[in-house]
């Protein structure tokens, strides 16, 4: 029974590999940045600003950990995340960032990076439960 589900699902992500959507979809795509930690943040600017490229919408989610990338005082620690995450929003990303993580690791608003906007409901939830959002997380 093992078998027969792995074989399932891996015949369904042989598929979906195999049709991707166009970029004519231009569903959004929601990433929810849950860590600080740099390979993992790497791999979520890099697949977002691909998807960004295919003229697909785009809003990252800082929560839990992954506010502090957005802290001006951790620029030396996260340079090159920082950068990324600059380049995505210049390209027309929204960058959101939890205010209650904020405020557990102690990040200021004062302190956020260019461009980065306090989650809000309204933004937030206007964004997530759009129509033809895709969310993934990292």
């Amino acid at each position: 029974m093992i078998r027969n589900l792995v074989a399932a699902l891996a015949l369904i992500a042989a598929f979906a590999a195999t049709s991707p959507s166009s970029a004519d979809d231009h569903g959004l795509l929601f990433v929810s940045l849950t860590t600080d930690e740099v390979h993992r943040v790497d791999m979520a600017t890099k697949f977002s600003a691909s998807t960004l490229e295919r003229g697909h919408p785009l809003a990252i989610w800082l929560n839990d950990k992954g506010v502090l990338l957005a802290s001006k005082q951790n620029a030396s620690k996260f340079a090159e995340q920082q950068k990324a995450l600059a380049e995505l929003i210049g390209k027309g990303a929204t960058l959101i960032v939890c205010p209650f993580c904020m405020k557990h690791y102690g990040v200021a608003e004062s302190d956020l990076i260019e461009g980065a906007k306090l989650g809000n409901p309204e933004l937030t939830g206007g964004l997530l439960f759009k129509d033809d959002t895709r969310t993934l997380t990292w």
